[in-house]
Protein backbone atom coordinates (compact mmCIF):
# COMPACT_ATOMS: atom_id res chain seq x y z
CA UNK A 1 0.00 0.00 0.00
CA UNK A 2 1.41 3.38 -1.00
CA UNK A 3 2.01 5.97 1.68
CA UNK A 4 -0.04 9.15 1.32
CA UNK A 5 1.89 12.29 0.42
CA UNK A 6 2.76 14.49 3.36
CA UNK A 7 3.47 18.23 3.27
CA UNK A 8 7.16 19.14 3.20
CA UNK A 9 6.67 22.25 5.32
CA UNK A 10 7.10 21.44 9.03
CA UNK A 11 4.22 23.65 10.15
CA UNK A 12 1.79 22.15 7.65
CA UNK A 13 2.92 18.63 8.59
CA UNK A 14 2.40 19.37 12.28
CA UNK A 15 -1.11 20.71 11.56
CA UNK A 16 -1.93 17.58 9.53
CA UNK A 17 -0.73 15.25 12.30
CA UNK A 18 -2.75 17.11 14.94
CA UNK A 19 -5.84 17.11 12.71
CA UNK A 20 -5.49 13.36 12.08
CA UNK A 21 -4.97 12.55 15.78
CA UNK A 22 -7.97 14.61 16.92
CA UNK A 23 -10.21 13.09 14.25
CA UNK A 24 -10.80 16.45 12.56
CA UNK A 25 -9.95 14.91 9.18
CA UNK A 26 -9.67 11.35 7.88
CA UNK A 27 -6.80 9.98 5.83
CA UNK A 28 -7.77 9.27 2.24
CA UNK A 29 -7.43 5.78 0.83
CA UNK A 30 -4.83 5.93 -2.01
CA UNK A 31 -6.76 3.16 -3.84
CA UNK A 32 -10.09 4.98 -3.79
CA UNK A 33 -11.75 4.68 -7.20
CA UNK A 34 -9.21 2.13 -8.43
CA UNK A 35 -9.37 -1.62 -8.92
CA UNK A 36 -7.04 -3.08 -6.26
CA UNK A 37 -6.22 -6.17 -8.34
CA UNK A 38 -5.23 -4.01 -11.31
CA UNK A 39 -3.06 -1.80 -9.10
CA UNK A 40 -1.28 -4.81 -7.61
CA UNK A 41 -0.76 -6.31 -11.06
CA UNK A 42 0.59 -2.99 -12.36
CA UNK A 43 3.01 -2.81 -9.46
CA UNK A 44 4.69 -5.98 -10.72
CA UNK A 45 5.15 -4.19 -14.06
CA UNK A 46 8.66 -4.46 -15.44
CA UNK A 47 9.78 -7.32 -13.20
CA UNK A 48 6.96 -9.60 -14.33
CA UNK A 49 7.51 -8.65 -17.98
CA UNK A 50 11.26 -9.22 -17.75
CA UNK A 51 10.71 -12.64 -16.18
CA UNK A 52 8.55 -13.69 -19.15
CA UNK A 53 10.99 -12.52 -21.85
CA UNK A 54 13.81 -14.64 -23.22
CA UNK A 55 17.38 -13.45 -22.68
CA UNK A 56 17.75 -12.68 -26.39
CA UNK A 57 14.59 -10.54 -26.50
CA UNK A 58 15.59 -8.74 -23.28
CA UNK A 59 19.02 -7.95 -24.78
CA UNK A 60 17.40 -6.72 -27.98
CA UNK A 61 15.14 -4.35 -26.03
CA UNK A 62 18.15 -3.10 -24.06
CA UNK A 63 20.16 -2.44 -27.23
CA UNK A 64 17.25 -0.50 -28.74
CA UNK A 65 17.04 1.63 -25.58
CA UNK A 66 20.75 2.41 -25.62
CA UNK A 67 20.61 3.32 -29.32
CA UNK A 68 17.68 5.66 -28.67
CA UNK A 69 19.51 7.41 -25.80
CA UNK A 70 22.71 7.79 -27.82
CA UNK A 71 20.77 9.20 -30.79
CA UNK A 72 19.41 11.98 -28.55
CA UNK A 73 22.89 13.21 -27.58
CA UNK A 74 24.27 16.15 -29.54
CA UNK A 75 27.47 15.47 -31.43
CA UNK A 76 30.55 17.06 -29.88
CA UNK A 77 32.37 19.30 -32.34
CA UNK A 78 35.49 21.40 -31.79
CA UNK A 79 33.45 24.57 -32.29
CA UNK A 80 31.43 23.78 -29.17
CA UNK A 81 34.53 24.12 -27.04
CA UNK A 82 35.44 27.65 -28.23
CA UNK A 83 33.36 30.78 -28.50
CA UNK A 84 34.27 31.14 -32.15
CA UNK A 85 36.43 29.25 -34.61
CA UNK A 86 37.99 32.51 -35.83
CA UNK A 87 39.45 33.27 -32.40
CA UNK A 88 42.65 31.43 -31.55
CA UNK A 89 43.01 29.80 -28.16
CA UNK A 90 44.61 32.02 -25.56
CA UNK A 91 48.11 31.11 -24.50
CA UNK A 92 48.87 30.84 -20.82
CA UNK A 93 51.38 33.40 -19.61
CA UNK A 94 54.48 31.88 -18.16
CA UNK A 95 55.41 33.35 -14.84
CA UNK A 96 58.99 33.44 -13.78
CA UNK A 97 60.26 34.14 -10.33
CA UNK A 98 62.43 37.22 -10.06
CA UNK A 99 65.31 36.74 -7.66
CA UNK A 100 67.09 39.83 -6.50
CA UNK A 101 70.73 39.31 -5.74
CA UNK A 102 72.34 41.86 -3.38
CA UNK A 103 75.32 43.61 -4.93
CA UNK A 104 78.61 43.49 -2.97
Amino acid sequence: MAKPKRPRDQNQLAKLIVSLSTGEIQEQDPYEGKNRAAVDLGRLGGKARAAKLSRERLSEIGRKGVAARVAKRPLATPSTYRASDSQPKRQKKKRRAVIQVPED
